[in-house]
């Protein structure tokens, strides 16, 4: 029988009033599932970062998070993540008649996204504003852009970290502070004197070395013009951007160098990409391997002292990337939330479920105590830019707790979202996919786990300041937990053993001292239900390592209120 046919008879046995075949054609009637959410005020919704915002920044601040959250949770911006993932970068390496480009095209959802980003200033916020809340700002405007597409915050993150090491040398044209603070998004392939604004990358480990960046073998060669790069680099982050800063051996050891991607005759650099990297995650940003073959180079700081030049960069990065995971949480949340509130199941809403419940309640305890530690680390950051040398002190610590800690919560959090809304939270339609294999990438960025403990380990030996900080910001305070000071009698048992007895112990150590400091700031800040729950649940005897196992007694309807979304 033809297929006209076919439906012919369909269509007959459907008006005949035959309700057999009916039933067998008609299409299924969807009930129980929630609709599609429609636009929200990502800042306003968060009651958490509203109270640390009042608390830790400037009024101008919540003004600033209130526009941004409120794009941020526009359904065309929620949107732009998803397209921006689901159309990655593209190398092209020649034009059509062969010559060389080495140009990665980006889907238009990507550059909207940066042009979002760097309109708002997150990438230069902190430095405008540094000492008078900018850091603050930066922080939590990273925090609210994770929620629309982390990827894009890699190159926002690494053009905010340049300044501090651009800032080292006088003798770098003040074109490329200028076009870094610029709030004005140009990803046109041009060379930095024609452009509106600049963003910039790094390309700093190789395959022998990976972490160990001393063991780089990338070569700077002086010359008539300058100084010219030659070696492989493995991993280069964001290959488009304007700049790179890098780590090259010359004769007096490892020096860190600017590279453009255009020269000062106005031609392209010769760095060459090789491949993208294809990622597990992080899908919408574009990683490279690359080759310097005689690049141009400006010297950044002092010849041999590369690694102490970086080193400005990486606490600012490490305090990003420890950052990004609460972003992340935040939003996986969210979608969990407006899942479950509409999703009906023995009789009630999910939300109204028990067990449900003090999952959802442990998991934004979390959040909030992440948010809570990523906030005191800018307020140091901002401090410390003015003298503060307590402030400093913690500034030099804190990024390293936080990045190990908040890394390490954040896989298990995207497997819990993932569960709770069953099947279709491991399918592509729903964001929490994209957030579960987004997850490790900022545990891996900046230093591993074990390399961020030896630093929380080398802090502590050479910079006894740092700890002595920590005990200030520790001594009593009004609402003081007996859960708390058995966890830090424990700590201070192990901290006066030698580094090499304390090196089997760093991971707990590292973890311990994020605890703790997280409870030390939900204790003085947040609701007691809050602060109790999790003194007990992270450092007492009914500790878990698994989410959604609180304590007895925990008033979880007070601690969902407080995370909620508005209505």
């Amino acid at each position: 029988m033809s297929k006209d046919a076919d439906r012919a008879i369909s269509r007959e046995t459907h008006e005949s009033g035959d309700h057999a075949p009916r039933e067998r054609l008609a299409t299924h009637e969807v009930v129980n599932q929630p609709c599609i959410g429609g636009d929200f005020n990502a800042f306003s919704d968060d009651m958490p970062l509203r109270h640390l915002a009042a608390r830790e920044a400037p009024e101008w601040i919540v003004q600033h998070l209130t526009t941004l959250g409120q794009q941020v949770g526009s359904s065309d911006v929620q949107a732009l993540g998803e397209t921006a993932n689901r159309h990655p970068p593209e190398l092209h390496l020649f034009d059509r008649y062969g010559r060389r480009l080495d140009e990665v095209y980006y889907h238009p959802a990507y550059h909207a996204l940066m042009r979002l980003a760097i309109g708002h200033g997150i990438h230069s916020i902190a430095w405008r504003e540094e000492g008078r809340g900018g850091h603050q700002a930066h922080i939590a405007g990273l925090y609210l852009m994770t929620q629309a597409e982390a990827g894009v915050c890699c190159p926002v993150t690494m053009t905010h970290a340049a300044l501090p090491v651009l800032r080292q040398d006088t003798r770098l044209p003040a074109l490329w502070t200028q076009g870094l603070m610029s709030t004005d998004y140009d990803p046109r392939p041009l060379p930095a004197t024609a452009k509106k604004g600049l963003t910039f990358g790094m390309a700093m480990t190789e395959k022998q070395g990976g972490s160990d960046v001393r063991a780089n073998t990338t070569r700077a060669e002086a010359c008539e013009d300058g100084w010219r790069l030659v070696g492989h680099k493995w991993f280069c982050s964001a290959p488009m951007s304007d700049a790179f800063l890098t780590l090259a051996q010359h004769d007096e050891g490892l020096s860190c160098f600017m590279v453009p991607r255009f020269s000062p005759d106005g031609e392209r650099n010769p760095m060459e990409i090789q491949r993208l990297k294809d990622k597990c995650g992080n899908r919408s940003n574009a990683s490279a391997e690359i080759e310097y073959l005689y690049a141009w180079a400006q010297p950044i700081g002092e010849p041999g002292r590369g690694i102490a030049t970086i080193l400005e960069m990486v606490q600012q990065t490490r305090l990003d990337a420890a950052t990004a995971p609460i972003g992340m949480m935040r939003q996986a949340w969210r979608e969990v939330w407006h899942h479950l509130n509409q999703r009906k199941a023995f009789g009630t809403t999910l939300t109204r479920q028990p067990l449900m419940r003090i999952l959802l309640a442990d998991m934004a305890v979390e959040i909030e105590a992440g948010l809570a530690l990523c906030l005191r680390t800018a307020r140091a950051f901002d401090r410390a830019s003015q003298g503060d040398r307590h402030e400093a002190a913690l500034a030099r610590l804190l990024p390293s707790l936080a990045k190990y800690w908040h890394n390490k919560r954040g896989p298990g959090f995207m497997a819990e979202a993932m569960e709770c809304l069953g099947g279709i939270g491991y399918v592509e339609e729903a964001p929490l996919a994209r957030l579960y294999r987004e997850a490790p990438v900022n545990s891996i960025w900046e230093g591993s786990g074990n390399v961020i403990c030896l630093d929380v380990l080398r802090v502590l030996a050479r910079h006894p300041e740092s700890i002595d900080a920590l005990r200030q910001e520790f001594a009593p305070i009004h609402h003081q937990s007996s859960v708390l000071d058995r966890a830090l009698g424990a700590l201070e048992c192990e901290l006066p053993a030698p580094v090499e007895d304390l090196l089997p112990r760093a991971r707990w150590i590292t973890q311990r001292l994020a605890q703790c400091f997280q409870a030390r700031l939900l204790l003085e800040h947040s609701p007691s239900c809050i602060a109790e729950a999790y003194c007990r649940s992270r450092l007492g005897n009914e500790a878990s390592p698994a989410y959604g196992v609180l304590p007895r007694g925990t008033s979880v309807d007070e601690i969902l209120q407080r995370a909620i979304p508005a209505a």
